[in-house]
């Protein structure tokens, strides 16, 4: 379903991305892992064009995405970053936001009834008329997760969207996501740090060393060897709650 093929970006002189490759299908919720530093943010902003890939190309059902105009590639993969700027606006006026891509003449009655059934599927229907700055950061989280799904993607990008969140919203969260890509069967992509977290709700995970793709596969692949090549740490895999853990040493 979804193809990324040789990936490159540079700042300057300096590489950050070396030729990422990988695929995922439908219906899978892949992590990116990775230290700091290791081009995982940059690799998102390049797969929706927010940073323009020195090389590379990703397909989404076949069909190249980096030639697209941002309209045609808003309608098909969001873009969700780990921060946002909206403020002064109702959560059902941010939500509705996503529609953009899909409208001709403004917003029409289908519109507004898909906004309606996102916000209940996010659970965020009680706050539809707040204000986004009255909303706890968790919330917020939701109303930009709401957004992305009303531009009805096929791939979803998620750039760290746990990293402010408390552990009960931070499983929500995951848990959310994941039930989404199930559900409507399309891609996911989130740049994430807490392994623990990637194994409890991914599908695959895609490790980052140097701009470089080191390993990607299924939870088979993390392993004490892969966290001490990718993170310079001692580890363990232990069984917790009946999932595979990792404790660091």
């Amino acid at each position: 379903m979804i193809q990324v093929d040789k990936i490159s970006f540079s700042y300057g002189k300096t590489e950050i991305l070396k030729d990422v490759s990988f695929r995922m299908g439908k219906g899978e919720f892949v992590a990116i892992l990775g230290n700091n530093g290791a081009g995982k943010s940059t690799l998102l902003s390049c797969l929706c064009k927010i940073r323009v890939p020195s090389h590379g190309s990703v397909y989404v059902e076949g069909k190249s995405m980096l030639p697209l105009s941002s309209a045609e590639r808003a309608r098909q993969m969001a873009f969700v970053a780990q921060k946002n700027e909206i403020h002064e606006m109702t959560v059902f006026d941010a939500v509705l936001l996503g529609r953009k891509p899909h409208m001709k003449w403004g917003v029409s009655e289908e519109d507004l009834l898909l906004c309606e059934e996102t916000l209940e599927k996010v659970g965020l229907s009680p706050f539809s008329l707040r204000y986004i700055h009255e909303l706890s950061g968790g919330e917020v989280q939701k109303v930009m997760i709401a957004r992305a799904l009303l531009q009805n993607p096929k791939l979803l990008l998620l750039d760290e969207p746990t990293s402010s969140l408390d552990p009960k919203n931070q499983v929500e969260m995951m848990g959310l996501v994941r039930e989404i890509t199930k559900e409507r069967g399309i891609g996911s992509l989130v740049v994430i740090h807490d392994i623990n977290l990637a194994l409890r709700y991914c599908d695959r995970f895609l490790f980052l060393k140097d701009g470089k793709v080191h390993a990607y596969g299924e939870a088979s692949i993390v392993t004490p060897k892969i966290m001490k090549e990718v993170y310079g740490v001692e580890s363990e895999i232990i069984s917790a709650f009946g999932r595979k853990t990792v404790l660091i040493g």
